[in-house]
């Protein structure tokens, strides 16, 4: 990735953040369970307008391996409760580019909300949005690191130039920014 910090300012990389957020949708949901941290591919809602990232989860899914101190596993909607902590990991593969946000997470019943979510793609999950097994899951983005590259061809002419010049390759933008 880029060896130096983006020539962007704290504001052009909170848009990137958000855009990327928004284009790719499908992170990698990073919680904690007091002894190791989880990982899962979830569905975004991204809602710059209202600061938040919304995931629609079930409130029993998500259980994590039994902890090593023989403590029964946590839920998803359990870590967040106790942890409330977050890490989204963006990756858009096709542009090289790569997003990660940490914030906090808290978990609700908001039919409301959970209705003005739902799509046909939910319904692989539940049979509607009025299941009351849903949760809604309201991230508040507090920090984002960004790697803003080229394509992967340009990317590979550029490695390729500077392993034959021994130049460092300049292979992107990379910056961070409190959101």
């Amino acid at each position: 990735m880029a060896h130096e910090e983006a020539n962007l300012t704290p504001a052009e990389i909170a848009d990137k953040a958000w855009h990327l957020a928004e284009k790719i949708r499908f992170p990698m949901f990073t919680t904690w369970d007091g002894e190791r941290q989880r990982l899962r591919p979830l569905t975004s809602h991204v809602d710059r307008d209202a600061h938040s990232i919304y995931f629609l989860v079930g409130k029993d899914g998500g259980t994590t391996l039994a902890a090593a101190t023989g403590a029964p596993p946590l839920t998803l909607v359990q870590q967040i409760e106790k942890f409330s902590t977050v890490t989204l990991g963006f990756v858009d593969q096709g542009g090289s580019d790569y997003l990660a946000i940490s914030g906090q997470a808290v978990v609700s019943n908001d039919r409301e909300k959970i209705r003005e979510l739902w799509t046909p793609f939910a319904k692989a999950w539940w049979e509607s949005a009025d299941d009351p097994d849903i949760r809604l899951i309201t991230v508040t983005p507090e920090n984002a690191e960004l790697w803003d590259g080229p394509s992967k061809l340009i990317a590979g002419a550029i490695m390729l130039t500077a392993a034959v010049t021994g130049a460092k390759p300049a292979v992107g933008d990379h910056g961070a920014v409190r959101l």
